[in-house]
């Protein structure tokens, strides 16, 4: 009876080198290694925002209108005009437009990394989303009120110099004001991209609610039932909001409300993107 070959050796497996007192070896890195925080997050971002094509045009657009359209109206208007109105309000013609390209760049700046898929290169160097995403905000928000504040400052600036005539309004709260409102527009667009994650149906989404109001009220207004519907959407929509900041509506009307409708809904909006954020793949 033969005896059944035995199974080949494993080769031996060489211990790692060793220092002379027995310690294996450790490998540190040259490389500083630090915890990640949200100051990491807004770099990033910064570097993102300033760096894409979509926000030089956007940006570029939006100062266009604003300052262009604001130093043609003040050119054509005359000193007496602005007895009781602030020598910002050549800009609010302007804005009606410009608004449109905060909310495309608020959008851009979430929804092209879901489109391109960057978005997952993303979250692996940043694995917790509601820093990224509170990042996305801060640093749209800044550019946004930055850039807003400016042009209107400067065609309040311009009207100003060229009209001899004493404003019976002081502009620079309308400065303030008319930059944060299509700033939080803006930024309300970037929590609808968050949870749409499609350009193209997020600006859609954002035109809606920005057109629509303006447009129905013109309908129900014919009927009396829906008549006080019609009234409180002519009342806060967005061209009638941004009028009554730069001081075209009643005397005591300053658009306090409206802004302060605006920010409630754009709370609501960032709690739901931030809400889905945690729960949805991408």
């Amino acid at each position: 009876m033969t005896t059944p070959p035995s199974p080949p050796q494993q080769p031996y497996a060489a211990p790692g080198p060793q220092a002379a007192s027995g310690t294996p070896y450790t490998y540190t890195s040259p490389i500083p290694v630090v915890r990640t925080h949200l100051g990491h997050a807004l770099a990033s971002e910064w570097t993102k925002i300033k760096s894409v094509r979509s926000t030089m045009w956007t940006l570029g657009v939006f100062l266009g209108l604003v300052i262009g359209i604001g130093f043609l109206v003040a050119a054509q208007t005359g000193d007496q005009e602005y007895g009781d109105v602030p020598y910002t309000l050549p800009a609010f013609f302007g804005l009606i437009l410009g608004q449109i390209c905060l909310i495309t760049l608020g959008v851009l700046v979430v929804s092209s990394e879901y489109g391109t898929g960057m978005i997952r290169t993303t979250f692996t160097a940043s694995p917790q989303r509601h820093r990224v995403l509170t990042a996305k905000l801060l640093v749209f928000f800044a550019v946004a009120f930055v850039v807003s504040a400016l042009a209107i400052a400067l065609v309040g600036l311009f009207t100003e110099a060229t009209h001899s005539g004493a404003g019976g309004v002081a502009w620079g709260g309308t400065v303030v004001k008319g930059a944060l409102y299509v700033s939080l527009l803006g930024v309300l667009a970037l929590a609808v991209g968050s949870m749409l994650r499609h350009s193209a149906g997020a600006i859609t989404a954002m035109l809606g609610l920005v057109l629509v109001p303006a447009i129905m009220p013109a309908f129900l207004l014919l009927s009396q039932s829906l008549r006080p519907v019609g009234e409180k959407m002519l009342d806060y929509n967005a061209p009638n909001a941004l009028a009554k900041i730069f001081h075209m509506g009643e005397a005591n009307e300053t658009g306090t409300a409206q802004l302060v409708l605006l920010a409630v809904v754009t709370a609501a909006a960032i709690a739901g993107a931030f809400a889905l954020l945690e729960r949805r793949d991408v």
